[in-house]
Protein backbone atom coordinates (compact mmCIF):
# COMPACT_ATOMS: atom_id res chain seq x y z
CA UNK A 1 0.00 0.00 0.00
CA UNK A 2 2.59 2.26 0.72
CA UNK A 3 5.12 1.34 -2.06
CA UNK A 4 6.97 5.10 -2.94
CA UNK A 5 4.65 6.78 -0.18
CA UNK A 6 5.69 8.67 3.06
CA UNK A 7 4.98 6.87 6.26
CA UNK A 8 3.72 9.99 8.92
CA UNK A 9 3.06 9.92 12.12
CA UNK A 10 0.64 12.50 13.81
CA UNK A 11 0.33 13.21 17.64
CA UNK A 12 -3.11 14.99 18.01
CA UNK A 13 -5.25 16.02 20.16
CA UNK A 14 -8.17 12.96 19.61
CA UNK A 15 -8.97 10.61 16.55
CA UNK A 16 -10.91 8.45 18.73
CA UNK A 17 -13.56 10.33 20.24
CA UNK A 18 -15.21 13.37 18.56
CA UNK A 19 -17.15 14.05 21.17
CA UNK A 20 -16.27 18.02 22.66
CA UNK A 21 -13.83 18.11 19.98
CA UNK A 22 -13.70 19.46 16.46
CA UNK A 23 -10.46 17.79 15.78
CA UNK A 24 -11.16 14.70 15.21
CA UNK A 25 -13.27 15.47 11.94
CA UNK A 26 -10.83 17.63 10.64
CA UNK A 27 -7.99 14.66 11.24
CA UNK A 28 -10.44 11.84 10.20
CA UNK A 29 -10.92 14.03 6.92
CA UNK A 30 -7.27 14.54 6.29
CA UNK A 31 -5.91 11.26 7.01
CA UNK A 32 -8.35 9.63 4.76
CA UNK A 33 -7.15 11.67 2.13
CA UNK A 34 -3.62 10.85 2.54
CA UNK A 35 -4.41 7.12 2.81
CA UNK A 36 -6.37 7.41 -1.04
CA UNK A 37 -3.07 8.56 -1.93
CA UNK A 38 -0.91 6.12 -0.84
CA UNK A 39 0.53 7.30 2.19
CA UNK A 40 0.79 5.00 5.29
CA UNK A 41 -0.11 7.29 9.06
CA UNK A 42 -0.02 6.27 12.24
CA UNK A 43 -2.00 8.31 14.67
CA UNK A 44 -0.56 8.47 18.71
CA UNK A 45 -3.13 9.73 20.97
CA UNK A 46 -2.84 10.50 24.79
CA UNK A 47 -5.19 8.39 26.70
CA UNK A 48 -7.47 10.80 28.86
CA UNK A 49 -10.11 9.82 30.68
CA UNK A 50 -12.69 11.84 29.08
CA UNK A 51 -12.04 10.81 25.55
CA UNK A 52 -11.90 7.00 26.43
CA UNK A 53 -15.57 7.29 27.51
CA UNK A 54 -16.61 8.66 24.87
CA UNK A 55 -14.54 6.95 21.85
CA UNK A 56 -16.52 6.56 18.35
CA UNK A 57 -14.21 5.66 16.30
CA UNK A 58 -11.77 3.34 18.53
CA UNK A 59 -10.34 1.46 15.65
CA UNK A 60 -10.22 2.93 12.02
CA UNK A 61 -9.54 1.29 9.02
CA UNK A 62 -7.70 4.17 7.63
CA UNK A 63 -4.48 4.07 10.01
CA UNK A 64 -2.78 3.26 12.65
CA UNK A 65 -4.06 4.36 16.21
CA UNK A 66 -2.29 3.47 19.43
CA UNK A 67 -2.76 5.21 22.56
CA UNK A 68 -0.11 6.59 25.44
CA UNK A 69 -0.47 7.47 28.79
CA UNK A 70 2.59 9.91 29.48
CA UNK A 71 5.35 11.48 27.80
CA UNK A 72 7.61 9.01 29.04
CA UNK A 73 5.65 5.91 27.43
CA UNK A 74 5.55 8.34 24.52
CA UNK A 75 9.42 7.99 24.24
CA UNK A 76 9.84 4.35 25.43
CA UNK A 77 6.77 2.77 23.44
CA UNK A 78 7.00 4.70 20.42
CA UNK A 79 10.38 6.60 20.27
CA UNK A 80 11.73 4.65 17.51
CA UNK A 81 8.52 4.66 15.01
CA UNK A 82 8.59 8.55 15.69
CA UNK A 83 12.61 8.34 14.93
CA UNK A 84 12.37 6.43 11.55
CA UNK A 85 9.32 7.73 10.33
CA UNK A 86 9.13 9.80 7.15
CA UNK A 87 7.63 12.82 8.96
CA UNK A 88 6.41 13.83 12.30
CA UNK A 89 3.24 16.09 12.40
CA UNK A 90 2.29 17.48 16.65
CA UNK A 91 -0.83 19.09 16.28
CA UNK A 92 -2.20 21.83 18.92
CA UNK A 93 -3.83 21.22 22.20
CA UNK A 94 -1.87 18.15 22.26
CA UNK A 95 -1.84 17.66 26.23
CA UNK A 96 1.29 18.07 27.68
CA UNK A 97 2.28 19.35 24.14
CA UNK A 98 5.25 21.72 25.14
CA UNK A 99 7.43 18.32 26.26
CA UNK A 100 5.80 16.24 23.28
CA UNK A 101 7.43 18.60 21.11
CA UNK A 102 10.64 18.96 22.76
CA UNK A 103 10.36 14.86 22.84
CA UNK A 104 10.21 14.68 19.33
CA UNK A 105 12.94 17.14 19.09
CA UNK A 106 15.22 15.17 20.35
CA UNK A 107 14.60 12.06 18.41
CA UNK A 108 15.39 13.63 15.51
CA UNK A 109 12.94 13.09 13.13
CA UNK A 110 13.38 13.49 9.56
CA UNK A 111 10.77 16.09 9.07
CA UNK A 112 9.44 18.00 11.93
CA UNK A 113 6.05 19.74 12.12
CA UNK A 114 3.33 21.47 13.38
CA UNK A 115 -0.40 21.33 12.53
CA UNK A 116 -2.10 24.12 14.86
CA UNK A 117 -6.20 24.13 14.54
CA UNK A 118 -6.37 26.85 16.82
CA UNK A 119 -3.92 29.24 15.59
CA UNK A 120 -5.33 32.85 16.89
CA UNK A 121 -6.19 30.50 20.15
CA UNK A 122 -2.41 29.77 20.39
CA UNK A 123 -1.47 33.59 19.37
CA UNK A 124 -3.56 35.14 22.02
CA UNK A 125 -2.43 32.15 24.72
CA UNK A 126 1.37 33.01 23.93
CA UNK A 127 1.08 36.96 23.81
CA UNK A 128 -0.96 37.01 26.98
CA UNK A 129 1.59 34.87 28.99
CA UNK A 130 -1.24 33.87 31.69
CA UNK A 131 -0.79 31.20 33.80
CA UNK A 132 -0.79 27.56 31.43
CA UNK A 133 -0.34 29.56 28.37
CA UNK A 134 1.96 27.61 26.75
CA UNK A 135 0.65 24.58 27.64
CA UNK A 136 0.02 23.08 24.23
CA UNK A 137 3.78 24.83 22.63
CA UNK A 138 5.89 27.28 23.56
CA UNK A 139 7.75 30.20 22.03
CA UNK A 140 10.74 29.03 21.76
CA UNK A 141 9.81 25.56 20.17
CA UNK A 142 8.43 27.47 17.31
CA UNK A 143 11.89 27.53 15.08
CA UNK A 144 11.88 24.05 15.80
CA UNK A 145 9.49 23.18 13.06
CA UNK A 146 10.25 23.04 9.28
CA UNK A 147 6.67 23.98 8.58
CA UNK A 148 4.24 25.26 10.71
CA UNK A 149 0.94 24.39 9.44
CA UNK A 150 -2.26 26.96 9.97
CA UNK A 151 -5.34 26.31 9.77
CA UNK A 152 -5.76 30.23 9.80
CA UNK A 153 -4.59 32.06 6.98
CA UNK A 154 -4.50 35.39 5.92
CA UNK A 155 -2.20 37.60 8.41
CA UNK A 156 -2.46 35.44 10.92
CA UNK A 157 0.33 33.58 8.65
CA UNK A 158 3.01 36.61 8.85
CA UNK A 159 2.69 36.79 12.45
CA UNK A 160 3.81 33.59 13.05
CA UNK A 161 7.10 33.83 11.16
CA UNK A 162 7.64 37.20 12.72
CA UNK A 163 7.14 35.06 16.35
CA UNK A 164 10.56 32.75 14.68
CA UNK A 165 8.28 30.35 12.76
CA UNK A 166 10.70 29.12 9.77
CA UNK A 167 7.94 28.44 7.60
CA UNK A 168 4.23 28.70 7.34
CA UNK A 169 1.53 27.19 5.54
CA UNK A 170 -2.05 27.87 5.57
CA UNK A 171 -3.63 24.11 5.88
CA UNK A 172 -7.60 24.54 6.48
CA UNK A 173 -9.77 21.51 6.98
CA UNK A 174 -11.61 19.46 4.63
CA UNK A 175 -14.79 17.39 3.89
CA UNK A 176 -14.98 13.56 2.42
CA UNK A 177 -17.26 13.75 -0.53
CA UNK A 178 -17.44 10.01 0.05
CA UNK A 179 -19.47 10.42 3.77
CA UNK A 180 -20.53 13.85 3.52
CA UNK A 181 -23.60 14.21 0.71
CA UNK A 182 -27.11 15.34 0.88
CA UNK A 183 -29.48 12.27 2.18
CA UNK A 184 -32.54 13.31 0.15
CA UNK A 185 -34.17 13.02 3.25
CA UNK A 186 -37.46 15.26 4.33
CA UNK A 187 -36.69 18.27 5.40
CA UNK A 188 -37.44 18.26 9.39
CA UNK A 189 -35.82 21.73 10.48
CA UNK A 190 -35.89 25.19 9.74
CA UNK A 191 -32.36 25.97 11.18
CA UNK A 192 -29.82 24.04 12.76
CA UNK A 193 -26.36 24.58 14.33
CA UNK A 194 -23.78 21.76 14.77
CA UNK A 195 -21.01 22.74 17.75
CA UNK A 196 -19.65 21.96 21.22
CA UNK A 197 -20.48 24.51 23.87
CA UNK A 198 -18.71 27.31 23.85
CA UNK A 199 -18.40 30.83 26.24
CA UNK A 200 -17.56 33.05 23.05
CA UNK A 201 -19.87 31.64 20.49
CA UNK A 202 -22.97 31.59 23.06
CA UNK A 203 -24.02 34.69 22.64
CA UNK A 204 -24.09 34.57 18.64
CA UNK A 205 -25.89 31.87 19.24
CA UNK A 206 -28.39 33.69 21.61
CA UNK A 207 -29.06 36.57 18.95
CA UNK A 208 -29.20 33.90 15.37
CA UNK A 209 -30.79 31.00 16.42
CA UNK A 210 -32.59 31.05 20.06
CA UNK A 211 -34.41 34.25 19.38
CA UNK A 212 -35.07 33.99 16.03
CA UNK A 213 -36.76 30.19 17.42
CA UNK A 214 -38.38 32.62 19.80
CA UNK A 215 -39.65 35.17 17.16
CA UNK A 216 -40.79 32.55 15.04
CA UNK A 217 -42.63 29.49 17.41
CA UNK A 218 -44.48 28.10 14.06
CA UNK A 219 -40.96 27.15 12.82
CA UNK A 220 -38.68 24.35 13.77
CA UNK A 221 -35.07 24.60 15.20
CA UNK A 222 -32.57 22.07 16.67
CA UNK A 223 -28.71 22.53 18.46
CA UNK A 224 -26.53 19.64 18.33
CA UNK A 225 -23.26 19.48 20.83
CA UNK A 226 -22.08 18.52 24.17
CA UNK A 227 -21.06 20.17 26.98
CA UNK A 228 -24.35 22.84 27.27
CA UNK A 229 -24.61 24.19 30.67
CA UNK A 230 -28.26 23.37 32.20
CA UNK A 231 -29.23 27.13 32.70
CA UNK A 232 -30.03 27.58 28.74
CA UNK A 233 -33.35 28.50 28.21
CA UNK A 234 -34.18 26.50 25.22
CA UNK A 235 -37.52 27.35 23.22
CA UNK A 236 -39.52 24.66 23.05
CA UNK A 237 -39.37 24.83 18.99
CA UNK A 238 -35.62 24.15 19.61
CA UNK A 239 -34.84 20.24 19.40
CA UNK A 240 -31.35 19.31 21.18
CA UNK A 241 -29.13 16.67 20.25
CA UNK A 242 -26.33 15.97 23.06
CA UNK A 243 -23.73 14.40 20.55
CA UNK A 244 -23.72 13.64 17.00
CA UNK A 245 -21.05 11.41 15.98
CA UNK A 246 -19.65 12.16 12.25
CA UNK A 247 -21.93 9.32 10.69
CA UNK A 248 -24.01 10.87 11.11
CA UNK A 249 -23.78 14.95 10.39
CA UNK A 250 -24.54 14.60 6.76
CA UNK A 251 -28.32 13.61 7.81
CA UNK A 252 -27.93 16.26 10.22
CA UNK A 253 -27.37 18.52 7.73
CA UNK A 254 -29.40 17.57 4.58
CA UNK A 255 -32.57 17.59 7.11
CA UNK A 256 -32.21 21.36 7.55
CA UNK A 257 -33.39 24.19 5.14
CA UNK A 258 -30.33 26.11 6.32
CA UNK A 259 -27.46 25.62 8.65
CA UNK A 260 -26.01 28.27 10.84
CA UNK A 261 -22.14 28.43 11.23
CA UNK A 262 -20.81 30.54 14.35
CA UNK A 263 -17.27 31.39 14.95
CA UNK A 264 -15.38 31.54 18.26
CA UNK A 265 -13.91 35.65 18.35
CA UNK A 266 -10.36 34.48 18.83
CA UNK A 267 -11.14 33.17 14.98
CA UNK A 268 -13.06 36.24 14.07
CA UNK A 269 -10.16 38.59 14.82
CA UNK A 270 -8.47 37.03 12.92
CA UNK A 271 -10.01 35.94 10.00
CA UNK A 272 -9.38 32.83 7.41
CA UNK A 273 -10.58 30.42 10.00
CA UNK A 274 -13.46 28.73 7.95
CA UNK A 275 -14.73 26.00 10.55
CA UNK A 276 -15.20 22.60 9.00
CA UNK A 277 -18.92 22.90 9.24
CA UNK A 278 -18.75 25.19 6.18
CA UNK A 279 -17.31 22.28 4.12
CA UNK A 280 -19.57 19.83 5.41
CA UNK A 281 -22.80 21.72 5.08
CA UNK A 282 -21.79 22.86 1.61
CA UNK A 283 -20.85 19.50 0.33
CA UNK A 284 -24.16 18.78 1.57
CA UNK A 285 -26.02 21.11 -0.48
CA UNK A 286 -27.31 22.71 2.71
CA UNK A 287 -27.22 26.55 2.28
CA UNK A 288 -25.14 28.12 4.96
CA UNK A 289 -26.28 31.40 6.84
CA UNK A 290 -22.89 32.58 9.06
CA UNK A 291 -21.52 35.38 11.18
CA UNK A 292 -19.06 37.56 9.54
CA UNK A 293 -15.09 37.11 9.33
CA UNK A 294 -12.74 38.49 7.35
CA UNK A 295 -11.93 36.67 3.95
CA UNK A 296 -15.07 34.24 3.94
CA UNK A 297 -15.84 36.32 0.79
CA UNK A 298 -12.45 35.49 -0.52
CA UNK A 299 -14.21 31.54 0.26
CA UNK A 300 -17.65 31.91 0.02
CA UNK A 301 -19.00 34.56 -1.66
CA UNK A 302 -21.30 36.77 -0.08
CA UNK A 303 -24.80 36.81 -1.09
CA UNK A 304 -24.33 33.95 -3.74
CA UNK A 305 -22.49 30.96 -2.07
CA UNK A 306 -23.44 32.13 1.94
CA UNK A 307 -26.04 34.57 3.56
CA UNK A 308 -24.08 36.55 6.40
CA UNK A 309 -26.31 37.50 9.38
CA UNK A 310 -25.63 39.90 12.24
CA UNK A 311 -28.79 40.31 13.91
CA UNK A 312 -31.68 38.42 15.16
CA UNK A 313 -33.87 40.12 12.32
CA UNK A 314 -31.13 39.41 9.56
CA UNK A 315 -31.91 35.40 10.08
CA UNK A 316 -35.46 35.92 10.04
CA UNK A 317 -35.67 37.70 6.61
CA UNK A 318 -33.71 34.91 5.46
CA UNK A 319 -35.49 32.29 6.93
CA UNK A 320 -39.25 34.21 5.82
CA UNK A 321 -37.59 35.96 2.45
CA UNK A 322 -35.04 33.72 0.84
CA UNK A 323 -37.37 31.62 -2.06
CA UNK A 324 -36.63 28.03 -2.62
CA UNK A 325 -35.17 28.62 -6.00
CA UNK A 326 -32.74 31.21 -4.25
CA UNK A 327 -31.74 28.60 -1.52
CA UNK A 328 -30.91 26.10 -4.00
CA UNK A 329 -28.42 28.44 -6.11
CA UNK A 330 -26.46 29.62 -2.91
CA UNK A 331 -26.03 25.73 -1.68
CA UNK A 332 -24.94 25.00 -5.39
CA UNK A 333 -22.16 27.76 -5.40
CA UNK A 334 -20.67 26.70 -2.33
CA UNK A 335 -21.04 22.88 -2.83
CA UNK A 336 -19.41 23.44 -6.47
CA UNK A 337 -16.69 25.52 -4.35
CA UNK A 338 -15.64 23.60 -1.53
CA UNK A 339 -15.87 20.67 -4.30
CA UNK A 340 -13.05 22.27 -6.33
CA UNK A 341 -10.99 23.21 -3.55
CA UNK A 342 -11.77 21.79 -0.31
CA UNK A 343 -12.14 18.12 -0.47
CA UNK A 344 -10.19 15.87 1.69
CA UNK A 345 -8.39 14.12 -1.05
CA UNK A 346 -7.29 17.57 -2.21
CA UNK A 347 -6.00 19.09 1.14
CA UNK A 348 -3.85 15.54 1.65
CA UNK A 349 -2.07 16.18 -1.96
CA UNK A 350 -1.40 19.57 -0.43
CA UNK A 351 -0.01 18.54 2.93
CA UNK A 352 1.87 15.79 0.88
CA UNK A 353 3.28 18.24 -1.17
CA UNK A 354 4.49 20.22 1.67
CA UNK A 355 6.28 17.54 3.25
CA UNK A 356 7.89 16.89 0.35
CA UNK A 357 9.48 19.91 0.01
CA UNK A 358 11.29 19.43 3.16
CA UNK A 359 15.09 17.94 2.77
CA UNK A 360 14.90 15.21 4.80
CA UNK A 361 17.49 15.17 7.77
CA UNK A 362 20.09 11.95 7.99
CA UNK A 363 19.82 10.32 11.51
CA UNK A 364 21.81 12.43 13.88
CA UNK A 365 21.81 15.38 12.06
CA UNK A 366 21.16 18.82 14.22
CA UNK A 367 19.57 22.01 13.12
CA UNK A 368 21.25 25.30 13.58
CA UNK A 369 20.21 28.61 13.42
CA UNK A 370 17.39 30.36 14.54
CA UNK A 371 16.45 32.78 16.75
CA UNK A 372 16.67 30.08 19.07
CA UNK A 373 19.57 29.14 18.58
CA UNK A 374 20.92 29.30 21.98
CA UNK A 375 18.60 27.17 23.19
CA UNK A 376 19.97 23.32 23.45
CA UNK A 377 16.15 21.87 22.96
CA UNK A 378 15.70 24.35 20.16
CA UNK A 379 18.76 23.36 17.83
CA UNK A 380 18.86 19.65 18.57
CA UNK A 381 17.56 17.42 16.26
Amino acid sequence: MNAGGLHIVVLGLSLSSSWGNGHATTYRSLIRGLRAIGQRVSFLERNTPWYEAHRDLPAPDFCDLAFYEDVEELRSRYGNLIATSDAVIVGSFVPDGVNVIDLVAQLRPKRFCYYDIDTPVTLARLAGRDAGAEQYVALRQLPLFDICFSFTGGPTLRHLEELGAARVVELYCSVDPSRYRNTAEPIQWDLGYLGTYSDDRQEKLESLLLNVARAMPNRLFVVAGSRYPPGIKWPPNVDRIEHLPPEKHASFYSRQRFTLNITRQDMVQAGWSPSVRIFEAAACETPIISDYWHGLDELLPIGVAVIVARSTADVVAALDSVSERERASIAAEAGARVMRGHTAERRARQLLDDLLSIEPRSAGQVRTGGPNAANPVATAW
